[in-house]
């Protein structure tokens, strides 16, 4: 099997596999579960976006269906309690990137023993992670903050409960796009010649677009599992 499309097949399971984890975290732990999950997913996905794989002849970094996650834990948020929870939820995440970011760095500068199987890789790995951490800041900041506000306005002029779907998808694919733009702006140019940067840009579009488009029926099925399951303790705002 190609690469390309043992890729795609795989990416699909991927997808699959952060929706049904999406699901268990906010069936079993509500609320504090879609914290956790901006706090794990905004981690993970600065750890993956370090990966390239080939999909079809498009070169695209790994981290866009779990940083597409995040999106759907703040659009949940935002729906079942307000504005401002989900830019509680916005703050958690950068907490947890920016903790991350600053004990790895100081875990690289701890001096290997003789033996040592794991330095060369965690310096692989983390010793890039400042650029893509700094471009994940300054994107994560801009397209979450944007996708709250979207949100939050495309829900005041259709406040229906069948049209989450279309609040989420525009908000989310609107604020994906600035922030495609952004992170790889500072996290790749001058990093990756300039046909494949535009590669990674257009991919990282084009595959946090479809995982966009995958995740609609989670978010419905989730805003089920909110009102009627008891870990959401929380009173939500008025509908």
């Amino acid at each position: 099997m190609e690469a390309g499309v043992f890729n795609a097949a795989w990416g699909a399971g991927f997808v699959v596999l952060h929706m049904i984890a999406f699901l268990l975290c906010v069936r079993f732990f509500g609320k504090e579960g879609l914290f956790a999950w901006v706090g794990v997913a905004t981690v993970l996905a600065n750890v993956q976006v370090v990966k390239t794989i080939d999909v079809f002849g498009l070169v695209t970094t790994l981290g866009n269906t779990t940083y597409a996650s995040m999106f759907l834990a703040t659009d949940l948020l935002n729906e079942r309690y307000g504005e401002a929870t989900a830019r509680k939820a916005v703050h958690v995440g950068l907490l947890f990137l920016l903790v991350s970011t600053g004990l790895m760095q100081w875990v690289l500068y701890f001096e290997p023993a003789a033996q040592d199987m794991g330095n060369e890789a965690m310096q692989t790995i983390f010793g890039f992670m400042p650029r893509v951490a700094l471009a994940s800041v300054v994107a994560y900041a801009i397209s979450q903050y944007l996708d709250v506000r979207l949100f939050a306005m495309l829900r005041r002029k259709d406040p229906r409960p069948s049209a989450l779907w279309k609040r989420s998808a525009g908000s989310t694919i609107a604020s994906q796009l600035i922030d495609s733009t952004v992170f790889c702006g500072i996290a790749f140019w001058g990093v990756y010649t300039t046909d494949v940067w535009l590669s990674i840009w257009v991919s990282t579009i084009v595959f946090k677009t479809i995982a966009t488009v995958l995740t609609i029926p989670c978010i419905q099925f989730a805003r089920r599992i909110s009102e009627t399951h008891v870990v959401f303790m929380d009173k939500p705002r008025s509908m």
